[in-house]
């Protein structure tokens, strides 16, 4: 398999752990309801390529997601890999319903604008982090990790470009109800790596460190991979994926899919930063989840090693 040349960049860690979404994040906007038991396959195949966190699922009311409405049938069907397995919990009954089936890392979602909190869970901006509260202490007593989404990071599709420090308070406040972990999502792709930069070291400035800081980037202006880079150079070293380039937000139609896990995995290998993921296995089974789809990969790493080699040099 063609592989890029290696050629380390300074100042960039040694490892990136990817947070891989497309099971949760990719999947829960497809019009046809994929199996179960597909789901469940797609998981395992994740894992065996290599990759150690894997949001399985979310435990929000079927009504709202209805993708996700077999929640329930499938963790079980995963929960004993060897990887991570964040679910998302949207209040007090989804981490109830969530720790009964021994979910260990578990995931609120709350917005950095108005327009967004009330489209995507109708309440204000500090009416959620009212909810969340007790669900993020509850969910540290039971031991479990938890990690806090900030949607709209940079930009809002109501309320265009989106201030630094109106994410910095959101953000402050997951951290301050007991959030171990920060994704500051660009959930309309709008972000520019000078945006980037400037949020990373606004937290910083109010005591968020970097290490507790993953980024989860939008491609709707092919700005995905610089944006993380950008990040990189910053000491971040959790970035969110999904492999295949699945998912967008059913809440923000402008909002195409996300950073394709191929996609970033062969930039991180060529810049010889260690993930951990075999990109021939994960190519396989982006592949094999776009012919369960009925379309081809969105991911351009999956569509050009898909094909039959070009006679590009393999890498030494």
């Amino acid at each position: 398999m063609t592989l890029p040349m290696v050629v380390p960049a300074p100042d960039l860690p040694a490892r990136v752990r990817i947070h891989e979404v497309g099971a949760r994040d990719g999947l829960q906007n497809e019009k046809s309801t994929v199996p179960t038991e597909v789901k469940a396959e797609f998981v395992r195949r994740l894992a065996d390529a290599g990759l150690t966190t894997i949001e399985a699922t979310s435990f929000v009311h079927p009504k709202w997601v209805p993708q996700l409405a077999d929640a329930e049938q499938l963790f079980p069907m995963v929960r004993d890999l060897a990887a991570d397995l964040p679910v998302l919990v949207p209040n007090q009954r989804g981490l109830d319903r969530a720790l009964a089936l021994g979910a260990r890392r578990v995931a609120v979602f709350a917005s950095a604008t108005e327009s967004f909190a009330k489209a995507n869970l109708n309440r204000t901006v500090d009416e959620s982090l009212a909810v969340f509260d007790p669900v993020v202490r509850h969910a540290r007593d039971e031991g479990a990790h938890v990690r806090g989404y900030v949607s709209m990071c940079f930009g809002d599709p109501w309320e265009g470009a989106v201030p630094v420090p109106q994410v910095v308070r959101v953000c402050r406040a997951l951290m301050d109800m007991g959030c171990q972990e920060l994704s500051l999502g660009d959930t309309i792709g709008v972000a520019t790596p000078g945006h980037v930069g400037a949020l990373l070291a606004a937290l910083n400035a109010e005591g968020v460190p970097t290490d507790v800081i993953g980024v989860h980037f939008h491609d709707t202006y092919g700005q995905a991979l610089a944006n993380t880079l950008a990040a990189l150079r910053h000491g971040v070293s959790t970035v969110d994926a999904s492999a295949g380039g699945l998912g967008g937000c059913p809440y923000a139609k402008s909002a195409t899919g996300n950073l394709a896990t191929e996609d970033l995995v062969w930039m991180l290998r060529g810049l010889g930063i260690d993930t951990g993921v075999d990109l021939g296995r994960l190519v396989a089974t982006s592949a094999w989840m776009a012919e369960h789809l009925g379309r081809p990969s969105p991911s351009r790493t999956v569509r050009a090693l898909s094909h039959k080699d070009t006679g590009a040099p393999e890498e030494q």
